[in-house]
């Protein structure tokens, strides 16, 4: 049987004291602040990052250009 591996993503959150929108990687390795007011949005933890904001939807399907 072989095993699937879960791949990392890229998620659309919500930043818990400014309501600004940011994309963000999954398994992020530092210190994810928000763009506009400096609130941390994501801290790492080796594996998948520990969010404090709030996760609204993936950006896998996000149009490329």
């Amino acid at each position: 049987m072989q095993e699937t591996k879960k791949r990392a993503r890229f998620v659309i959150v919500k930043c818990p004291d400014c309501s600004t929108e940011q994309t963000v990687f999954e398994r992020a390795s530092t210190i994810v602040a928000c763009r506009i007011c400096g609130s941390t949005l994501a801290t790492p933890t080796g594996g998948t990052a520990k969010f404090r904001a709030q996760i609204l939807r993936s950006a896998d399907n996000a149009v490329q250009s």
